[in-house]
């Protein structure tokens, strides 16, 4: 008997969850970047498709993230020896997204359980994974946690818990700042839908984010040509430092 009410009650939870579909629309999917940019930013909109009426087992709740290329990097700890700043430590960070946030209707430890912020990795601090740090680091994860602040004072990490807003239980949109050192590549939007803290429902968009003009030039040359791009960027420094010493000796003049 208590096998068939599990299975009843697994079974009215996935028939909820397939009552309710995201159905979603940016305001750009594709940014450029040049020399003079400056940021922007992006409105995430939708609404939740039904085929009946709104389920009364808990409230909807809504999160959305926007998230940048991924890579490892290493975070180093600077101590003063002797007088002297060096590096005394590092960890290497296996996995952080370049840009990360998210936007929720509410504050994420009241609508997402700990569990599915393990399996969906949504929270800021899931999203990077940092493993095998050295054995003379005993605090690995001051390091992520370091890595967080530096980046969220970078505008690169964020988190509104009010950020999203949802209107009768339906329609939600969210507004995004993407700062002017975005790295170029696919960003990815994500839009979770929840009851009971759990997920129910999600889906996912692509923005793209390329550089233009002399910023592309650069770019492609810095990365197929590395020798070349070296010897110009000394060749316009000493340029700039010729124009510059010219300058001020006709100033004094």
């Amino acid at each position: 008997m208590r096998w068939l009410a599990l299975a009843f009650a697994i079974g009215c939870a996935a028939q909820a969850a397939a009552q309710e579909e995201v159905v979603s629309g940016m305001s750009q999917d594709r940014i450029s970047i040049t020399a003079n940019f400056e940021g922007s930013d992006i409105l995430v909109y939708g609404a939740v498709k039904r085929e009946t009426r709104i389920p009364e087992t808990g409230i909807l709740q809504v999160i959305i993230t926007v998230e940048g290329p991924s890579g490892p990097i290493v975070v180093r700890r600077k101590s003063r020896e002797m007088g002297i700043w060096v590096n005394t430590a590092s960890v290497e960070v296996d996995n952080a997204p370049s840009f990360y946030a998210v936007a929720a209707t509410a504050p994420l430890e009241y609508i997402l359980s700990q569990t599915e912020d393990l399996r969906r990795k949504i929270s800021v601090p899931q999203k990077i994974r940092s493993v095998g740090a050295p054995q003379d680091v005993l605090d690995a994860r001051a390091f992520t946690d370091a890595l967080i602040r530096i980046r969220q004072s970078q505008g690169l990490y964020a988190s509104a818990e009010s950020g999203t807003h949802l209107k009768e239980q339906t329609l939600f949109s969210a507004t995004f700042d993407l700062p002017a050192n975005l790295v170029e590549g696919n960003y990815t939007t994500r839009i979770y839908l929840l009851r009971n803290r759990e997920v129910i429902a999600s889906n996912q968009s692509a923005i793209y984010v390329r550089k233009v003009g002399i910023e592309r030039w650069l770019y492609t040359l810095a990365q197929t040509h590395p020798a070349i791009y070296g010897v110009l960027a000394l060749f316009i420094a000493a340029v700039a430092g010729w124009a510059a010493s010219e300058a001020f000796r006709m100033m004094r003049r």
